[in-house]
């Protein structure tokens, strides 16, 4: 069978398997609830696709911020090198 590949969906195969896992222990330790893989899957899903587009965009945004901090660190750089 052939897996569907959403736009939302950035996990490796075993990254995914991982967290289903994961959700599943949560739910049984933290609920005591046992859910099988196909909730599991659903509530990955849901989380993915309601916060996946936020979350990259807070790392776009972090990344911008650190690119900028090391231009200006550079410029800073480059004129102490030119006015030696």
């Amino acid at each position: 069978m052939k897996t569907v590949k959403r736009e939302w969906d950035v996990l490796t195969p075993d990254r995914r398997a991982a967290l289903i896992r994961e959700v599943i222990i949560y739910f049984k330790t933290s609920h005591d609830q046992e859910i099988g893989m196909l909730a599991s899957e659903d509530i990955l899903d849901f989380f993915l696709q309601a916060i996946g587009s936020d979350l990259y965009r807070k790392a776009i945004d972090d990344s911008k911020s650190v690119i900028k901090q090391n231009l200006e660190n550079l410029d800073i750089d480059l004129d102490l090198l030119i006015h030696k």
